[in-house]
């Protein structure tokens, strides 16, 4: 959606400006290692390779949403707050089940393992975005388009829900008592990006955490976070950690997290 990629866009300014702060905060803290400069360079071309693919890819998605959204919606659904809301909930439920299976199904995970691949965990870590990822997951939300939600919404509610995962990618932050029970937190999204035994294939909601607690896919943090994927990327080059497990698929036994 052409609206989703500018709000991506427009806050580039304010990512940039809390990446740098949590720079700061982590020097002040005498965090040695948080950022390392080869790991964020990685991440940041990751993110800038995403949003250049993103301007083709998101032209066809906008294309065959609108499609469907004009030949079959079952209701007009008007651009109100309350239908806002209804769909922030309906959109971050579809975002559980294809992250969910991004993880549990091998090629889907072959197009959603760089966003794990770094082993440091911070800002620059959310702007480690899948090159291919939303070409696979896409499909999932058109139904969206049937009940009659337009496009325009849809742009919105996902910048909104995108927009929020941003500032979780942190270490920085602690547990945030009554806000953990529903919402997605930075101490919940440490637990998604651990390979900790006990922390694989946990916690794969986008705003909202309810939908690991129904589904029985909840893991507190109860102890430190190893960050990164069980088979080490080894590389700081963009493409290959896009690529690198499609490849493994062609050998008889790819190795999942």
């Amino acid at each position: 959606m052409n609206e989703e990629f500018n709000y991506i866009v427009l806050a580039v300014p304010f990512f940039v400006l809390l990446i740098l702060l949590e720079v700061y905060a982590a020097y002040k803290r005498n965090m040695k290692g948080y950022y390392r400069l080869q790991d964020s360079l990685t991440s940041l071309s990751i993110g800038i390779g995403e949003q250049v693919i993103s301007v083709f890819s998101k032209v066809g998605v906008l294309y065959l949403y609108s499609y469907i959204y004009e030949h079959t919606a079952i209701f007009q659904l008007e651009f109100n707050l309350l239908n806002v809301i209804i769909l922030l909930f309906l959109f971050d439920f579809i975002f559980y089940w294809a992250h969910r299976w991004g993880h549990e199904v091998n090629f889907m995970w072959a197009g959603h393992v760089v966003h794990h691949s770094s082993e440091d965990y911070n800002l620059t870590t959310a702007l480690r975005q899948p090159w291919f990822f939303q070409l696979i997951t896409f499909t999932l939300f058109l139904p969206l388009a049937v009940l009659g939600f337009d496009p325009k919404i849809l742009a919105v509610v996902a910048g909104i829900d995108i927009l929020y995962q941003f500032w979780i990618h942190t270490q920085l932050i602690g547990k945030l008592g009554p806000l953990e029970w529903v919402l997605n937190t930075p101490s919940h999204h440490r637990v998604h990006h651990g390979s900790n035994p006990q922390y694989i294939d946990k916690n794969y909601g986008g705003m909202f955490i309810i939908w690991d607690r129904l589904f029985g896919t909840f893991e507190e943090e109860n102890e430190p976070v190893v960050y990164g994927i069980t088979t080490p990327l080894n590389s700081w080059n963009p493409a290959w950690a896009n690529v690198h497990y499609f490849v493994d698929l062609s050998t008889p036994s790819p190795k999942v997290q």
